[in-house]
């Protein structure tokens, strides 16, 4: 079966040029299109597509408002947003509504045909960089973590360790490198941590790292 997915983007040409590059995959369908977050819902609600790939600045209802009522609502279709900016508030605000990731709208084809077909397997995808650079300027700003720390109790010492690499932006390979694991192993690990904390996915494991101290921005 291809994976289905639904374009929200306030503007016309942006959904037509997301339109040409997605269909000419085959195993990738566009079932539907919405131009603001309401009707992404209601969109999301008839079509449940496997993906929805989401802009964050929008009239009506924003993207961060439409992904956190779309995972609320208990559907199984994930959020990849897509933003203009790489310092942007509103993809902050949709990662910690649970997004699987972001993307920036100048990203190559290639790349974004490749992001949409890994949220769509259950992965989360978000440029390391930009990641860090987005939770340095909006998790940094209390004097103490955001999360009472005793919530990542749970984890082992080493799944700790492998949670703090994972929140720098580093993959499973390189990971299992630093480590001198194998890259399955830290694959496990990486499950059973999000497991454990009772997370969707990496970046939301990443994200409760930050916000309970664990790692601190500039680390």
């Amino acid at each position: 079966m291809p994976i289905t997915v639904l374009l929200v983007d306030d503007q016309e040409l942006m959904r037509m040029g997301l339109n040409m590059v997605l269909d000419a995959q085959d195993d990738i369908t566009v079932v539907g299109e919405a131009s603001d977050g309401a009707a992404a819902l209601a969109a999301v609600r008839k079509l449940e597509p496997d993906v929805v790939l989401m802009d964050v600045r929008m009239p009506v209802v924003d993207g961060v408002s439409a992904t956190a009522q779309i995972l609320e609502s208990g559907v199984a279709s994930r959020v990849l947003v897509m933003t203009t900016f790489d310092l942007d508030e509103h993809a902050m605000g949709a990662l910690r509504a649970g997004a699987s990731g972001f993307l920036l709208k100048d990203t190559p084809s290639e790349d974004l045909v490749s992001a949409i077909r890994s949220v769509a397997a259950g992965d989360a995808v978000v440029s390391p960089k930009v990641t860090r650079r987005l939770l340095a300027r909006f998790l940094d700003d209390g004097p103490g973590p955001l999360r009472d720390p005793e919530v990542l109790d749970v984890l082992t010492e080493r799944e700790r360790e492998v949670l703090q690499l994972v929140a720098t932006g580093l993959s499973n390979t390189e990971i299992a490198g630093q480590l001198f694991l194998s890259e399955s192993t830290i694959k496990s690990h990486v499950g059973r941590i999000l497991t454990k904390l009772n997370v969707r996915d990496r970046v939301q494991a990443v994200v409760l790292a930050y916000e309970t101290g664990l790692v601190r921005p500039g680390s």
